[in-house]
């Protein structure tokens, strides 16, 4: 199956890796020459890390990858994955171009951290053939993926995604619409409360990740969890659902505003809430 994915960013690479290592033709697309140069080291960073952890990926995985500037690129594609930047306009355009580019039985998914299922439905003439993938962050280590259906996604599209995602070695949890899923309803909430608490003085973020990993039992406190996902990413994603919402514990805190204005985005620049020596 040939597989378009939109963006190569931290999420983009992954999800092309996932599907590559199981076999399928992967054309990546992305506007930003920077973002494609970095593409093919961010795979074979990522098939070492599988090696690494006792995944084989199956040889000439990255050779099944194509990078491109161009979304035309992805016409031919079978099923698109949609990993651009958490903005709603954004996102809303690149389904409205895919779907003049895309034959009419193209799957089009949606990588979005928040943004609902139905407002990108409705920017195609294929509301049944749109439905969300929320690929965990790192995609290839992550075995669960947030399969959100819209009110207009048709049942064939609903098996059409499940079992694509089996074949990728994926469980699927289908949840309904709405902003921010299941997932990120509850968790950019918890990040951004655990964040204002490091802001207010009552704990440092060291301490704040230790309340939930030895008293909660998680594996990864919000805040290293934060820092993972990327700052500036869990700012996009609550400006959604913020805007989606109109709830106020969306507001970004003041402190992530000025991390992410002062460009300590997290691991990927290695310094976020914590510090990531090299």
């Amino acid at each position: 199956m040939k597989v378009g994915v939109v963006g190569a960013g931290v999420m983009g690479t992954g999800v092309a890796q996932c599907f590559a290592a199981a076999g399928h033709d992967v054309v990546v697309a992305d506007a930003d020459p920077r973002a494609l140069a970095r593409g093919p080291e961010g795979i074979r960073t990522g098939l070492r890390m599988a090696a690494l952890l006792g995944s084989r990926p199956p040889a000439g995985t990255g050779d099944r990858i194509r990078w491109t500037g161009r979304l035309e690129d992805l016409g031919g594609s079978e099923f698109v994955v949609e990993c651009a930047a958490e903005r709603l306009a954004l996102k809303e355009k690149l389904f409205a171009e895919l779907d003049g580019l895309c034959p009419v039985a193209t799957v089009l998914a949606s990588c979005t951290s928040a943004v609902p299922i139905g407002r990108l439905a409705a920017a195609t003439g294929r509301a049944d053939r749109v439905i969300g993938t929320h690929f965990m962050n790192p995609a290839p280590l992550k075995d669960t993926v947030e399969v959100v259906r819209a009110a207009t996604t048709g049942e064939e599209t609903l098996r059409t995604t499940t079992d694509v995602l089996a074949g990728l070695g994926k469980r699927a949890i289908v949840v309904a619409d709405g902003p921010g899923f299941v997932a990120n309803r509850v968790l950019m909430a918890t990040i951004n409360e655990a964040i204002a608490t490091v802001g207010d003085g009552i704990a440092d973020a060291g301490t704040v990740d230790r309340v939930f990993e030895t008293c909660f039992g998680h594996a990864m406190g919000p805040l290293r969890t934060a820092d993972l996902i990327g700052l500036d990413v869990i700012l996009d994603t609550l400006v959604v659902l913020l805007e989606c919402t109109g709830q106020p514990m969306y507001r970004p805190c003041p402190l992530l505003t000025e991390l992410v204005g002062t460009g300590r985005l997290g691991r990927k620049t290695g310094r976020g809430l914590h510090s990531y020596p090299a």
